[in-house]
């Protein structure tokens, strides 16, 4: 077969082809560059410079093209002496067909590059840019499936529950921290949902994509400690695996690492995890190199960390180091004003799992009011799981049914407030027969048929005084 070329450019096209070849390229493209073997701009079109949103073609010439088109590959070809015959490009929301190919001098070493856009205007090209983008999409929502999937999250800051002011402020100063990079320190009793909170800020924080992993200090044994937060290197220690075994901090690296209960955890281990996370990286357990993580810390306790630095039991460094950001999480008999709307959500989830629908009168919401709560909203969850369990009235929750699966030790705090004068028996009588009177209206909502029975009375007996009432 005849050779089209000759044999002048054995590795590809010259300069003096470029050239000649350039002119009719050039007009039949949207824009058009040349950069060199630095992948340096040595020259660009108007129609490019313009479609580039530059102010003036000179401004360009000399510097890295990737420094005035950010997602070229012209780098790419330059280093390898492949062409790019074609590819899309994304730049400033817009998508770009082009061809990139490099060039020669005559002594077969590679000199530059050029590129030259297709296409900017991809209507002809719908079909395929849509298959483009569809897979485009579908990729990134792998990546993030697959990302929460290892290591994600269950919960949003919606699962927070509560439209009380306490519960406001909580919601308030997560939306805060999911919004800047610092360490979080979340403050509460047992079950008032510290790690919920913990996921939710993740979630909508800036690593929402990388992998929240999360730790209960108070679970692990002080000796494993160590390897459990910074990995074990091979034959660290007798009858360790030949593998090395990453810890929660390199399991976490780009994302959260949630520590739980951290009051807990022993003084050794307090001053080595401040080191890692004032410099930033770790030291595997058995080795002496030192590995480079990237770790947003929120810590949660239900302890109280000032009194134990007073005590001496925990590194007032660390504290103000973990302490940045501060969140108060108010327990359960602080906020009762969110029982209903915390008992609807907590019933649509148990319902899921039990397969039947559950439902709490006012009544129920009231007797639950009367108890203390000092397990919060997980005793709460349990409460009312039994309830629907052994509840008979295809999943109503009434008063009967809340205070028959309610412990019976758990009476409200004796108030502190200063007692109130006393009264004629008459008055208090004929207060608390009107507040009686409208609870059980309340709780029948509005009919007074039934709230005449929750009272025990007949009906035109609570007649009678509903007109002395008004």
């Amino acid at each position: 077969m005849t050779q089209l070329f000759g044999d002048r450019s054995p590795r590809g096209l010259t300069r003096e082809l470029i050239e000649a070849l350039f002119p009719m390229f050039e007009e039949a493209s949207a824009g058009a560059i040349a950069v060199d073997r630095e992948a340096r701009i040595t020259w660009i079109n108007q129609s490019y410079a313009q479609l580039l949103g530059l102010g003036d073609v000179a401004d360009a010439i000399g510097k890295p093209v990737r420094v005035v088109i950010p997602h070229t590959r012209m780098p790419e070809v330059v280093e390898t002496g492949k062409p790019l015959l074609l590819d899309i490009m994304e730049h400033d929301k817009q998508q770009l067909v082009v061809t990139r190919v490099p060039y020669y001098d005559d002594g077969g070493e590679l000199v530059g590059a050029v590129a030259f856009v297709l296409y900017d205007d991809l209507q002809p090209l719908t079909p395929l840019v849509s298959k483009y983008r569809r897979l485009h999409q579908d990729l990134a929502a792998a990546r993030k499936a697959l990302a929460k999937k290892a290591r994600g999250t269950r919960y949003s800051l919606g699962d927070f529950v509560g439209a009380s002011p306490a519960a406001l402020e909580v919601k308030r100063r997560a939306r805060l921290a999911a919004g800047r990079d610092m360490p979080v320190l979340l403050l509460g009793e047992t079950g008032t949902g510290k790690e919920v909170l913990a996921q939710a800020i993740h979630s909508v924080s800036t690593r929402t994509d990388k992998p929240f992993v999360g730790v209960n200090v108070a679970a692990i044994p002080d000796n494993l400690l160590e390897a459990e937060f910074f990995g074990v290197a091979p034959g660290a220690y007798t009858g360790a695996d030949r593998r090395t075994r990453d810890g929660k901090f390199q399991l976490a690296n780009g994302g959260t690492l949630f520590l739980d209960e951290v009051g807990d955890m022993p003084l050794p281990l307090q001053a080595k995890l401040l080191r890692a996370l004032q410099e930033g990286e770790i030291e595997p357990l058995g080795s002496n190199k030192v590995v480079p993580v990237d770790v947003r810390v929120i810590a949660a306790t239900s302890r109280n960390l000032e009194t134990m630095i007073a005590e001496g039991s925990f590194r007032s460094d660390l504290y103000y180091r973990l302490n940045v950001l501060e969140i108060p999480i108010p327990p359960l008999r602080d906020r009762l004003a969110d029982l209903g709307v915390l008992c609807e959500a907590l019933l649509e989830d148990i319902g899921d799992g039990l397969d039947v629908r559950g439902e709490i009168t006012d009544a129920g919401v009231s007797a639950l009011a009367g108890y203390d709560w000092p397990g919060n909203i997980r005793e709460l969850r349990n409460v009312l799981e039994r309830a629907l369990t052994m509840g008979e009235d295809g999943g109503l929750l009434d008063a009967d049914a809340i205070f028959k699966v309610l412990p019976r030790n758990g009476n409200r705090p004796v108030s502190t407030l200063t007692p109130r004068p006393v009264r004629p028996l008459g008055q208090t009588m004929a207060e608390a027969e009107a507040q009686a009177i409208e609870e059980a209206l309340v709780a029948a909502r509005g009919n007074r048929t039934r709230a005449a029975k929750l009272l025990g009375i007949s009906r035109s007996v609570l007649y009678e005084k509903l007109a002395k009432m008004s």
